[in-house]
């Protein structure tokens, strides 16, 4: 049988004040059953218009105006005035595909023992409706120090272009930032602690040129020989400066491969992959500079726009944040805030552990205080503007 939430919730004096407050309250059932909604509608990367629709009626339902740039929904506070900063609440609505161990149906939003179970419910759904239940918030409030924007973005899950990247080349999107005291707030699981770095990605395909030839001579030049000398390589090197944050770059060979199906051919060519993750103390151009003085293998980069981002500790909402209590850290997960182009911090409810795993789940008590805390971190900036 499943429990009602709402008695999970009850007047407690020991409780952080938003805990208590029936708006809030309000607001956090509205987030729980707008997650159940999302949850129940597949939405994998590049799939996302049925969730990208729910959004949008449960804006228009609030009486908010809602506009879409393909599968990404956006909306500002009512009273937005373009000569102060913006803040943006964003977060993604896309998923990865369920996990082969579920044994719960990944599309069936069950309440069981205080858990909301289900694909996306920790990553990113439980972040997306506590940051839009925050936006409502203050939708309708006059007189802010700054504009509050909120995005549901598609794609981040396999860092699409035509995620956040393409709302940001909409220049209607675009100039709700043009205050350069604007930034953004990224909803992901970090039990609501502060992630204010967070490592880049670059992914290299390499390959080692030979000479085919005979095995059972001593014919060629093996490509093998030559990938293992770089591979040997890729995990004995490290680089120099370390951040204190995200520690050292880290490079992981994830994959080999040759063309060849004979088993007596000396192949001509080897090919594998590397996984970089990047810190802030390095751009991608300096990390390919550096391989290309040891290897002895084409190097080609599949992209380099997944960067290593930083907002510095004394940014107002850091300030903000850690006068709330909360910790900062260095994320060595990915997200949207590698793609947005202002200062960005990563907070939201939930256990990272919990993202892409099998029976998914958030704690209902989680969102009821991604919603408060939210709420109170915008209002911190508010006391202090």
């Amino acid at each position: 049988m499943r429990p009602n939430y709402r008695s999970l919730f009850f007047i407690n004096p020991e409780l952080p004040s938003y805990m208590n407050d029936p708006k809030i309250n309000s607001l956090y059932e509205d987030a729980v059953k707008l997650l159940q909604q999302l949850i129940s509608i597949p939405s994998l990367s590049r799939e996302e218009d049925k969730t990208a629709l729910a959004i949008e009626n449960f804006l228009h339902q609030k009486n908010i105006v809602a506009d879409r740039a393909m599968n990404n929904v956006w909306a500002t506070n009512r009273f937005f005035d373009a000569s102060r900063p913006s803040i943006l609440l964003n977060s993604h609505h896309d998923t990865v595909p369920a996990n082969s161990k579920y044994s719960n149906d990944p599309f069936d939003p069950k309440i069981e023992e205080g858990k909301l179970f289900g694909l996306g419910s920790t990553d990113a759904g439980a972040s997306l409706v506590s940051l839009l239940a925050c936006f409502i918030y203050f939708y309708e409030k006059k007189d802010l120090p700054f504009n509050i924007v909120f995005a549901a973005s598609a794609e981040e899950e396999i860092s699409g272009a035509n995620g956040i990247e393409k709302l940001f080349s909409e220049k209607s999107f675009n100039d709700l930032f043009k205050n350069e005291n604007s930034f953004a707030i990224v909803g992901e699981p970090t039990q609501l602690e502060l992630a204010v770095a967070e490592k880049g990605l670059l992914v290299l395909d390499c390959t080692a040129n030979g000479k085919a030839g005979h095995a059972a001579r001593e014919e060629g030049d093996n490509a093998i020989y030559k990938a293992i000398a770089a591979i040997e390589w890729f995990k004995a090197y490290r680089f120099d400066k370390v951040s204190p944050l995200l520690g050292e770059v880290k490079m992981t060979v994830t994959s080999i491969h040759t063309e060849n199906k004979a088993h007596n051919v000396v192949p001509a060519t080897c090919s594998f992959v590397v996984d970089v993750r990047v810190t802030e103390m390095y751009t991608h151009q300096e990390i390919i500079q550096t391989i290309n003085q040891y290897v002895e293998v084409d190097v080609k980069a599949r992209s380099t726009r997944l960067r290593s981002s930083y907002i510095t500790e004394d940014h107002p909402v850091i300030r903000a944040g850690k006068k709330l209590g909360k910790k900062i850290y260095g994320s060595p997960t990915l997200s949207d805030k590698a793609l947005i182009p202002l200062p960005a911090l990563k907070c939201g409810p939930g256990f990272s552990a919990q993202s892409h795993s099998a029976d998914e789940f958030v704690l209902l008590n989680d969102i009821k205080q991604g919603v408060g805390f939210y709420i109170e971190l915008l209002e911190e900036l508010i006391i202090n503007n």
